[in-house]
């Protein structure tokens, strides 16, 4: 049997001051990345995948990561290191991961991200290597090393996801700055061009750009929203088939509630008011004849049943040595062949078998006289 294959995956969640503090009615952003990561894992820990996940968060007041030298990479806290996930993890998430006040750099906690899947999957094999990345792109980034990330990512062979707090729609991107027409359909989608920062903005464009040099024009598709929620018309059908309900209780005794108390007892009586008690030995089978009832008992049906003498071979006479018997014979088979009939004879195999009502018809072959 093949072994299933495992991938080594990193989530990246932004913890950072703007992520906690959204003017949407429905929530602040935080708080649903916190939830999705949440079910991803849950789903993980049910399904005991043999999947390693490790969770950074970037925006932390504090910075515990391996990259951290000086003024770099600050504000960014490895929660969790590469290994199985299990319910101490889904805990933590829970009670440990609160807001920010600080931000970071994406670019800086998606090079940290990197940084585990390299480090910590040195002898261990994974068939994909794989970084989630939850933010608003409310926080401040530098393209500096956006080429070496994009080209570390392709050597490596990390694939990218990012889940963000509202709909990345590049065709709309393109058209909702010179149609009002459109400007319904733009509210419904939650596109980039409405109701965001201009950070935001210039994130949704790094981002496209990131992803259309990772996977081309298949990469917008690995550009997720965890606000937007699209109507999937469904249809249900529904077998419904008739259950026996199968009888799953005994009869016991009221009192001492054991089976073999309860003793089952058959009883005769004659049909009249007593109901007068008839001995089972004192029975016979009756037929109903119309109104009348027939006894028929065990001496009848010996009488009636018919007995053979079993199996046998008699000699029914004895003939001299001449040819006027096979004569004969042969004119009774010659006088069925020609008249196209069969004799009606009667069988008995041996003495248990009942007679059989058969046949016999002629078989001539051209040999024979």
């Amino acid at each position: 049997m093949a072994r299933a294959a495992k991938s080594a995956v990193v989530l990246c969640m932004d913890v950072g001051f703007a992520m906690s503090h959204s003017n949407q009615a429905e929530g602040s952003p935080f708080e649903e990345a916190k939830k999705v990561m949440m079910l991803f894992l849950q789903r993980q820990v049910f399904a005991e995948s043999k999947d390693e996940i490790a969770v950074v968060l970037f925006g932390t007041d504090g910075t515990d990561n391996a990259l951290a030298c000086g003024d770099q990479y600050e504000n960014i806290t490895v929660l969790r290191h590469l290994m199985l996930p299990d319910f101490d993890l889904l805990e933590e998430i829970q009670n440990t991961i609160h807001p920010g006040s600080a931000q970071a750099d994406f670019l800086d906690a998606l090079i940290v991200s990197m940084d585990i899947l390299q480090k910590e999957t040195l002898g261990k094999k994974f068939e994909r290597l794989h970084i989630a990345v939850f933010t608003d792109l409310s926080s401040p980034f530098s393209e500096d090393q956006l080429e070496i990330i994009i080209a570390n990512l392709k050597k490596a062979g990390i694939t990218l996801q990012f889940f963000l707090p509202f709909s990345i729609d590049e065709e709309e991107d393109h058209r909702g700055d010179h149609s009002q027409g459109d400007s319904g359909n733009s509210s419904r989608l939650g596109g980039p061009c409405k109701g965001l920062s201009d950070r935001q903005k210039d994130g949704t464009e790094m981002v496209k750009k990131i992803m259309y040099t990772l996977e081309g024009e298949d990469g917008m598709g690995e550009v997720y929203s965890f606000r937007y929620v699209p109507f999937i018309h469904c249809q249900c059908y529904f077998k419904v088939t008739e259950e026996k309900v199968k009888k799953t209780w005994n009869v016991v005794d009221a009192k001492s509630l054991k089976k073999e108390d309860v003793k089952k007892e058959t009883v005769y009586c004659l049909n009249n008011d007593e109901e007068t008690e008839v001995a089972q030995d004192d029975t016979i089978q009756g037929f109903r004849y119309g109104s009348d009832i027939v006894p028929f008992s065990k001496v009848d049906q010996e009488q009636m049943k018919y007995k053979s003498e079993g199996k046998c071979f008699e000699v029914l006479g004895f003939t001299k040595s001449s040819l006027a018997a096979s004569v004969a014979l042969s004119a009774l088979i010659n006088a069925l062949d020609e008249t196209d009939m069969v004799a009606i004879v009667r069988y008995v195999y041996d003495k248990r078998s009942n007679p059989q009502v058969g046949v016999a018809f002629p078989r001539i072959k051209d040999k024979y006289e």
